[in-house]
């Protein structure tokens, strides 16, 4: 299965820059800060169920890695910097930690949750994830948005902003989002927590200020954090200024 994605070029000295969008989002999500590292080639991918993917299915996070995998060698990428945004970050580093692709030059996570620990937590996340999908399946989405950004993670959000959100994701399929959610719910990702300790590449973290349950595990995770000013859990579109700057002192020059 290969996915949909935009390919810019730039120089082929450099490593690609692999972008993986947030739930609900698409390839476009990324490119506002993408486009501003043109000395790179970029890569703006569609994950499974969303934007150019839609008609695309995954049944869980092997099959998200074989497409990631698939799509890579369709565009003769070699080597590649991952960067990728809440579920595009989990994405990130589960693929990061399982596939072993000998290219990988880096992985920069903003907001992305190394996984659960516990079986009652992963017990109450499936049913949590359950009911989201069934609104999904069956609500009109700008109901069901309205609803999700509500949720605590999303607290530093201004009601404007919300309103934004809610008019642009209403665009998705919601059966797919419903399929992917499933997927890749936490309930069913492993915890990747020994993996990132025992890794052989460099891994860095991006988090909103505001994002207090994401500097927390950042913190647990001891890894290198940016912390991205007058941001929240979307810092890449609240602070586009801020991640852009915090990623140009992390890619090679």
């Amino acid at each position: 299965m290969k996915l949909h994605a935009v390919a810019k070029r730039g120089s082929t000295a450099k490593p690609w820059l692999v972008f993986l969008h947030g739930f609900s989002g698409d390839h476009r999500e990324w490119c506002e800060i993408g486009e501003q590292f043109q000395d790179y080639s970029r890569l703006y991918i569609d994950l499974p169920g969303h934007g150019g993917s839609a008609a695309l299915r995954a049944d869980g996070f092997a099959n998200v890695d074989a497409a990631l995998t698939a799509t890579l060698i369709s565009y003769n990428i070699l080597e590649c910097w991952l960067v990728g945004y809440s579920l595009g970050g989990r994405v990130a580093m589960h693929w990061a930690c399982q596939s072993k692709w000998p290219g990988l030059r880096g992985v920069v996570v903003e907001g992305g949750h190394p996984g659960l620990q516990d079986d009652t937590a992963r017990h109450d996340r499936w049913l949590s994830d359950q009911r989201w999908a069934g609104r999904f399946r069956h609500q009109p989405l700008d109901e069901v948005f309205a609803l999700w950004y509500q949720q605590p993670v999303f607290a530093s959000l201004t009601a404007t902003q919300r309103d934004e959100l809610v008019l642009l994701r209403q665009q998705n399929n919601g059966p797919a989002l419903a399929d992917m959610l499933l997927a890749t719910s936490l309930a069913v990702q492993p915890d990747l927590r020994p993996a990132l300790y025992a890794r052989d590449f460099p891994f860095w973290y991006l988090c909103g200020e505001r994002d207090a349950k994401f500097r927390a595990i950042a913190d647990e995770l001891n890894v290198p954090c940016h912390c991205i000013s007058a941001a929240g859990h979307n810092a890449h579109r609240e602070a586009p200024a801020g991640v852009a700057a915090a990623l140009a002192q992390l890619l090679p020059l």
